[in-house]
């Protein structure tokens, strides 16, 4: 069994962390937004330093907005890598991608040589945008721990003073900026299809 196979069960053995069981702050309990409710506004900027923000972007067509734990999960390199390869399935309906993560901009580097992502991803350096989105949640001590037996330090690899990750949830935004479609499962290793997001354009 190789390396990555081995890496890939354990992390399996964690699919369902309990969300914010031992956070001190409340505010970080991740829940879906509804379906037909307005997408909260943000800004940010892509690892290339150009300005990323919903309003703008929303004035060229629909946006669908990723979120993804990191560059060491590989169920996120999956997904984004086969949203890469789909990518002119969504462009070609007018649809603009832009992916939100916790992780620095040296490991969005990472992510980006391992996926051949063209699209716009953002470091949510302060957690604003998972925080507007609900995703964000307070990873429990011993899901913490556990994650730190397979060499994965979250507090280094998001330069935070706490163990946070978002869901890795999907939605899809309106022109109107109102939301058109969720994907919100706590399951990491469930993922929502080009597909299916195509299909909510």
């Amino acid at each position: 069994m190789s390396l990555l196979t081995r890496f890939t069960a354990a992390l399996a053995l964690l699919a369902s962390p309990a969300l914010a069981q031992s956070s001190p702050t409340p505010a970080l309990t991740a829940s879906a937004l509804a379906v037909g409710s307005v997408a909260p506004a943000f800004k940010g900027q892509d690892a290339a330093g150009r300005p990323v923000e919903l309003r703008q972007l929303l004035k060229k067509g629909p946006v669908v907005l990723y979120f993804y734990r990191g560059q060491w999960c590989p169920y996120c390199n999956k997904e984004l890598s086969q949203l890469q390869d789909s990518l002119q399935v969504l462009t070609a309906k007018g649809a603009q991608v832009v992916v939100v993560t916790p992780e620095t901009p040296a490991n969005i580097g990472q992510t980006v040589a391992k996926t051949k992502a063209s699209f716009p991803i953002v470091h949510d350096r302060d957690l604003t945008i998972m925080k507007a989105y609900k995703t964000a949640f307070v990873v429990d001590d011993a899901t913490a721990t556990k994650y730190l037996g397979y060499g994965i330090d979250l507090k280094k690899a998001n330069g935070l003073d706490q163990n946070i990750l978002p869901v890795p949830a999907t939605y899809v935004i309106g022109r109107d900026g109102t939301i058109r479609f969720a994907y919100f499962n706590p399951d990491y290793r469930q993922r929502v299809s080009v597909r299916q997001v195509a299909r909510a354009l």
